[in-house]
């Protein structure tokens, strides 16, 4: 008899654990300093507002993927909750895009740590060197390759250590920014100003891509203790926590900044201006703590990036939806260890090669900013659709399988308000398009980003054709995404052999 492969982990980690993988996935470091920087050209005076709608708008997706998790604990995260709750195919078609995710996750860390380290250096040393963020991508991708294939345990322990490390600098900096701003605190930043609520809606479809990742926890619920309560109860938090996190970073930058300079926010101390307050109010250290923390949430985030998605991967391969290696798990570490090998080579790939191609269309610009931000729009179109679906899929689950928990408040109220209130955010990096309600006109991507959502859309294209192949001619194959906890793999434990005991008479 064939000895069965062993499967990931068992009990391998806590709730702090899979918070934080949660937590990290989202980089607040880097959310603060790149991403909801950009808010603050539209909603200008009142963006701590703006995060504020954005947390709100957040909450609503978070509860209904965390009612999913109470029942369906699986390495198959998003894609099982929604093979579950719409059916087969419609698992298959969020498990493609998730692929790409997965793919390109590490990539934009990997840049952006070679990035913001070669500055880091050139600021601190003098040294300057126009590839020097190449060795420093190649060894932020060794470090995670190394404690994602090592085990779960280490790489999430890491992982909290990380997070404390720029939640706790950007939290130090930002009080110092409340304390120097003075009798400048005012609560007016959450107040609508003479242009209405307008400006912080219109803001907010920038701030929702900051909390991306939230769901990261999905994935490893197979290797959390008690999944089903601690895997809901860390993407609720997550959300929640780094939520707050957001508003108070802002709410001080607002006050320290002006309110009513808000529109120059973004463009100062050459596009940099979280290290310029740091500067401000901690001379000759403040912009190498921001640095500091922005490094540190790149390594972070590619760390948690890694575990979700190669748990995914894994569950993909399990199911032998795709080649049945990346099913497969090292015998000692209890890792997708394919699936981690060829995630690091190809993020390795994608990150310096793009950086390189891209650095060299667009002189001035550098390539591993421009592999950040193109791989953002990527990251940001495919999660904002995924979470529509999560949201339906709440609906669907709750109405067929659970009915008698089904709950008309949560489970058709919650999810179809979250389902609307993402498509903002879809819209938002679509871009070229006006967004209903919200009044705001995108302007259509310039280059190099104006490929993304064609290549977005040319990889759903394939997946919906490769599903509709699963569907004719190997359906058993595609209803495996609906699989939770690795039913599977799971195999009864043999019991000792008793006497056979005579045959009753009929």
């Amino acid at each position: 008899m064939a000895q069965q492969s062993p499967g990931l982990q068992r009990n391998a980690i806590g709730l702090t654990e899979v918070l934080f993988q949660s937590i990290t996935f989202m980089a607040p470091a880097v959310a603060v300093a790149l991403s909801i920087g950009f808010a603050t050209t539209y909603a200008l005076g009142v963006t701590p507002l703006a995060v504020v709608f954005a947390l709100v708008a957040v909450l609503f997706t978070a509860f209904s993927m965390g009612e999913l998790a109470r029942h369906l604990p699986s390495a198959g995260g998003m894609y099982t909750y929604v093979g579950r709750g719409l059916g087969s195919y419609a698992g298959w078609v969020l498990a493609w895009a998730f692929l790409l995710a997965s793919i390109v996750v590490p990539a934009i860390l990997f840049a952006a740590f070679g990035f913001f380290g070669a500055a880091f250096i050139t600021e601190l040393t003098g040294y300057d060197q126009e590839f020097l963020w190449v060795p420093l991508t190649l060894l932020c991708a060794g470090i995670v390759w190394y404690l994602t294939f090592r085990g779960i345990s280490i790489s999430t322990r890491v992982g909290v250590a990380l997070g404390l490390i720029e939640i706790g600098i950007m939290v130090f900096v930002s009080a110092l920014l409340v304390i120097k701003a003075g009798d400048r605190n005012t609560i007016s930043v959450f107040i609508p100003g003479d242009a209405g609520i307008q400006p912080a809606l219109q803001g907010m479809v920038f701030c929702l891509l900051a909390f991306v990742g939230f769901e990261a926890a999905a994935p490893l619920a197979e290797e959390t203790r008690d999944p089903k309560r601690n895997t809901r109860r860390a993407i609720l938090w997550s959300a929640v926590l780094v939520g707050i996190f957001y508003v108070f970073c802002y709410y001080a930058a607002t006050v320290f900044f002006g309110p009513d300079k808000m529109a120059d926010f973004i463009a100062s101390n050459d596009s940099n201006p979280w290290a310029g307050m740091a500067e401000q109010v901690l001379p000759g250290i403040g912009s190498y703590l921001v640095t500091i923390a922005i490094i540190n949430s790149c390594l972070a985030n590619a760390n948690s990036g890694a575990n979700a998605s190669t748990r995914s991967v894994f569950a993909l391969g399990r199911s032998r939806l795709i080649p049945a290696a990346f099913g497969t798990v090292h015998p000692i570490h209890r890792t997708p260890a394919t699936a981690i090998h060829l995630q690091a080579i190809v993020g390795i790939i994608i990150a310096v090669g793009l950086s390189l191609y891209l650095g060299n269309a667009y002189p001035g610009v550098p390539g591993p900013l421009n592999t950040y931000f193109t791989i953002g729009y990527v990251i940001g179109l495919l999660f904002a659709g995924m979470y529509m679906a999560v949201n339906l899929a709440t609906i669907g689950y709750y109405w067929r399988e659970q009915r008698d928990e089904f709950n008309w408040l949560k489970h058709l109220v919650i999810p179809v308000i979250g389902f609307i209130l993402m498509i903002p955010a879809f819209l938002g990096v679509l871009g070229g398009v006006t967004v209903p309600i919200l009044d705001l006109e995108l302007a259509p991507l310039g280059e190099p980003y104006s490929f993304v959502p064609p290549l977005v859309g040319v990889w759903m294209l394939i997946g919906v054709v490769i599903g509709l192949y699963f569907w004719f001619r190997e359906r058993d194959k595609l209803r495996s995404v609906r699989e939770a906890m690795g039913e599977t793999e799971e195999v009864a434990p043999p019991t000792p052999a008793t006497p056979a005991t005579p045959a009753t008479p009929a």
